[in-house]
């Protein structure tokens, strides 16, 4: 039997927004049929993007995500499992030079796994050590890059570890899992590479916390298939791989997309039993400037006009489900186990 024995295959709401609004009852409803629809096709779980508000008003935001529960709970959605995604700001730092900053990204961060647990998740996942799409500059206002930009991330991240190390322990006592996404280097200066994130843990000792691999960012910024399958056995070795995304290098659909399944899936199946989660960026606002989106958008029923010229955002989602499954199961096979996505 494969270590992915509980079959979970879960999408991310990136298809639809990156703001729940909690606090709007109508688009709750929005988000209740897409779950339902979804669910549908065979997702066992949502993966949902948490926004980061401009408030340092946390319990407030905490309780909106309670009240946004209880709707789904309402509907008749309790069995439904859920993930998040979180991401670190310029407002909420860990490795700020600013020790009262580093304490705000806390409180901002510990916030987001309260609002995970609210949900009922189990794992909160995102690029949360440097800012995203934020990148330094020299005080004259120039980039910083190569061995200057190495540099200047070194104290960035001895100034997170505390921070993380922290978070890590307090996520133990809600029983949710932390998992760092490395990003392309077009996105966010560091970390880059699922190595990177490795390497940064070394100063966490909480155990909570491990990496999130993402098949679109090992395509595009990792180091090569054998140095993949290293990897993914240090952070097995380590307890680290947390979570496991599977992307097409465009961000867009997954059926017919550049992911090398079986340099992927490979060492993943023989390490990981974690639910694997299905992300595709919409041609959304608010991804078409920091992901430069050229594509045309996957028209969603009941808020977009029919598009002729583009599949429909759940005949995306099915496709993409029937694809990593028919994939997945050619890999088990060649290594004489039993399928799990089923």
């Amino acid at each position: 039997m494969s270590p992915l024995s509980t079959g979970d295959a879960y999408f991310s709401f990136f298809m639809f927004t990156v703001d729940l609004r909690p606090d709007d009852p109508e688009y709750r409803q929005v988000v209740i049929g897409h779950i339902r629809e979804l669910s549908a096709l065979g997702y066992a779980g949502f993966d949902l993007p948490i926004a980061p508000g401009d408030t340092t008003d946390h319990e407030r935001e905490i309780a909106s995500y309670v009240e946004f529960k209880r709707a789904l709970d309402d509907a008749g959605l309790a069995d439904v499992r859920f993930t998040t995604n979180v991401a670190a700001t310029s407002r909420f730092d860990p490795t700020s030079a600013d020790a009262e900053q580093r304490a705000g990204a806390l409180a901002y961060l510990k916030s987001r796994v309260d609002i995970t647990a609210a949900l009922g998740g189990d794992i909160m996942a995102g690029p949360i050590v440097f800012p995203y799409n934020v990148f330094p500059v020299t005080d004259a206002g120039e980039p910083i890059w190569s061995n200057a930009l190495q540099e200047w991330l070194a104290p960035g991240y001895r100034r997170a570890h505390p921070v993380l190390n922290e978070l890590g322990e307090y996520a133990q006592s809600k029983n949710v899992e932390i998992a760092i996404e490395p990003v392309d280097h077009w996105e966010q200066p560091a970390p880059n590479s699922v190595e990177d994130v490795l390497d940064f843990l070394e100063g966490v000792p909480s155990r909570q916390i491990g990496v999130c691999v993402d098949s679109a960012h090992v395509v595009l910024g990792g180091g090569g298939p054998e140095a993949f399958g290293e990897t993914i056995r240090r952070a097995a070795r380590k307890g680290r791989l947390t979570y496991v995304h599977v992307s097409p290098p465009d961000r867009g659909a997954l059926r017919d997309s550049w992911i090398p399944w079986k340099a992927f899936f490979s060492p993943i199946v023989s390490s990981y039993d974690g639910p694997l989660l299905i992300e595709t960026f919409n041609a959304i606002a608010a991804f078409l400037s920091p992901l430069r989106i050229t594509r045309r958008k996957f028209w969603v029923r009941g808020e977009d006009q029919e598009d002729p010229e583009t599949p429909d955002a759940y005949a995306v989602a099915r496709d993409a489900l029937a694809t990593m499954r028919e994939e997945l199961r050619a890999v088990e096979q060649a290594q004489g186990l039993s399928s799990a996505v089923r």
